[in-house]
């Protein structure tokens, strides 16, 4: 999906309430570009569809903020589900989301307020940040179908499940922007793709 050197992580420097947020190393995720040159965190999908497989039934989705760390950093939710909004750190954050077609959010979450719950109704890809840790970010794509990825650490994703035909192949990315390529998926088999993005 991407091709180019690894970069080091760049850390991030803890400013505030370090004995509950310092506990653990916290670096850039903004561009996560792993040794053999795959990027990390892009969100793959295909369209247009209308038609598939339905979304997989599991637990609501959920958004952790656990040593002042969102956790994941970048994660897909199918349109119309509340985002469960986890404080497993026991002291004040405050979420605020940046949506494009869906309402915006910025509430306080005091220790004693586990959960806070979100929901999204729309497809949509909504920034969020703490605006308490000013280097507190995450991102939620809001999906209107299952055909959606988030690339591993080495750049990699499937997609399942794909009715055969011709689709837009797309990657998004919150550094470097979206590529599209035409894909077509035969019937009863499987397609390789690579995206490159230059930085």
């Amino acid at each position: 999906m991407f091709r180019g050197a690894a970069r080091p992580a760049r850390p991030i420097q803890v400013t505030k309430d370090s004995a509950v947020c310092g506990a653990v190393a916290h670096t850039d995720e903004s561009l996560v570009v792993g040794p053999d040159g795959g990027l990390r965190y892009a969100v793959v999908s295909i369209g247009p569809i209308a038609r598939g497989k339905p979304w997989p039934s599991a637990a609501g989705p959920s958004l952790d903020q656990r040593s002042c760390w969102f956790i994941p950093h970048v994660q897909v939710i199918p349109a119309g589900a509340t985002l469960d909004v986890v404080n497993s750190d026991g002291i004040l954050h405050n979420i605020h989301t940046y949506p494009k077609n869906n309402p915006p959010a910025n509430m306080a979450q005091p220790k004693f307020k586990k959960t806070l719950q979100l929901p999204f109704q729309t497809p949509d890809v909504v920034k969020v940040n703490c605006d308490v840790h000013s280097w507190m970010n995450a991102w939620i794509v809001v999906a209107s179908h299952p055909y959606y990825g988030v690339t591993d650490e080495h750049g990699g994703f499937a997609l399942e499940g794909v009715p055969p035909g011709t689709y837009t192949l797309r990657v998004w990315h919150e550094t470097l922007g979206t590529r599209e390529q035409s894909i077509t998926v035969p019937p009863g088999g499987a397609v390789e793709a690579t995206i490159t993005f230059q930085d």
